[in-house]
């Protein structure tokens, strides 16, 4: 078998793959710098003169060689591989007929428990939607620890420190009361917020024991977030802008999170992310893979969460119900309350519709960032 052609598919906010073989199997793909697709559309292109042609089994060989070639890295090269990556693991599976778990060690579960995001900004807002998640069957929500991330300025409280934090854990509290015991938070700080401030909302949030804080601070310094872990009883989970397994490595040698959540559609794709999950397991780390994008991302996230023993939960966008992405596969997940069932289909368990790209017009998400009452920029 031989790879002949690698097709782009943008469709709605994504950029979807399909590469072709000569057997007539296709494997299909995600790419996830999703700020700067058309950036990953050129890599793309120039990766197809190197993968058209080759034996589409060759997978970790593939990898290392589109990695290791040209001497420059970053997100958008890592988010090509990516999804290339994720097309292989799609024929190889296919090819052999079994999901491609099977060649990742087989099943330790045949569901994943997941959770939706709440994009409300409010203490009341966020009680109500974390009451509405849970009458559907959820027992997780991802809570926006942000000011209101729609605003291009933000408001002057939100440069006033007591405010501020008073504010992020008054959200928590509303929703642990609106809520009960028997449900779990993820909050989502969204870098946000400077180290004091991450380190007194988490005092004023572990009361409320919440799952994980989520990028209290901006991922780039280890050592800081690692300081933040430290003076806080709730665990930190860090890792969604990671584009190598090296980094991932610094991170469990610091101590600076118990929750690690690789993108399988920017850091490479499912093979480093199974290395991933072998190197927090040995940490006694759990997986939480980051998972903002379309449903081929959310079927690799699958194929991983259903090999790996230490998974945790599984982010499960919430645009997926709210944007119609259910009819972008011939057959959507088989959802069980908060729970998605993993599918015994062979491959990555999906297949795109056809004419995704006529049925869902390309409309990439343009970048954005917001401004203080100052005038300066910050993380949001």
């Amino acid at each position: 078998m031989k790879i002949t052609e690698l097709e782009l598919l943008p469709a709605s906010k994504y950029l979807f793959i399909k590469v072709h073989t000569d057997s007539g199997i296709t494997g299909i793909g995600e790419a996830g710098a999703w700020g700067y697709l058309d950036g990953v559309a050129g890599v793309l292109k120039k990766l197809e003169d190197y993968i058209t042609g080759k034996d589409p089994f060759m997978i970790e060989h593939h990898w290392n060689y589109m990695y290791r070639s040209m001497y420059f890295r970053g997100s958008i090269l890592m988010s090509a591989i990516s999804a290339i990556d994720i097309a292989l693991w799609d024929i190889k599976g296919k090819a052999l007929g079994v999901p491609v778990y099977e060649l990742l060690g087989g099943r330790c579960r045949d569901r994943v428990r997941s959770y939706e995001a709440v994009f409300k900004f409010t203490p009341e807002e966020c009680a109500q939607a974390c009451a509405e998640l849970k009458k559907k069957g959820y027992d997780a929500a991802r809570l926006m620890i942000t000011g209101d991330i729609r605003l291009e300025n933000a408001e002057r409280s939100s440069s006033i420190y007591n405010y501020k934090v008073q504010e992020y854990a008054n959200k928590v509290k509303a929703c642990r009361e609106a809520v009960g015991d028997e449900f779990d938070f993820i909050l989502e700080c969204h870098r946000s917020m400077d180290p004091m401030e991450a380190v007194a909302f988490a005092k004023a949030v572990e009361p409320y024991r919440p799952l994980f804080l989520e990028d209290p601070i901006a991922p780039d310094n280890i050592d800081a977030m690692a300081d933040v872990a430290s003076r806080t009883t709730i665990p930190v989970a860090t890792g969604e802008r990671f584009i190598n397994i090296q980094e991932f490595e610094m991170t469990f040698r610091r101590n600076a999170a118990k929750y690690v959540r690789p993108d399988v559609c920017a850091l490479g794709g499912l093979t480093p992310s199974k290395k991933v999950a072998a190197m927090a397991e040995a940490n006694y780390v759990k997986i939480v893979p980051h998972n903002p994008l379309g449903p081929v991302s959310t079927a690799a996230c699958l194929q991983l969460d259903a090999a790996i023993p230490n998974f945790a939960i599984q982010e499960f966008p919430s645009f997926y119900h709210t944007g119609n992405e259910a009819e972008m596969t011939k057959e959507p997940f088989e959802e069980d309350g908060g729970y998605i069932l993993i599918p015994d289909r062979s491959g990555i368990g999906i297949e795109l519709v056809d004419d995704i790209t006529e049925k869902f017009p390309p409309k990439q998400r343009s970048i954005s960032a917001q401004t203080a009452y100052d005038g300066s920029v910050y993380d949001v």
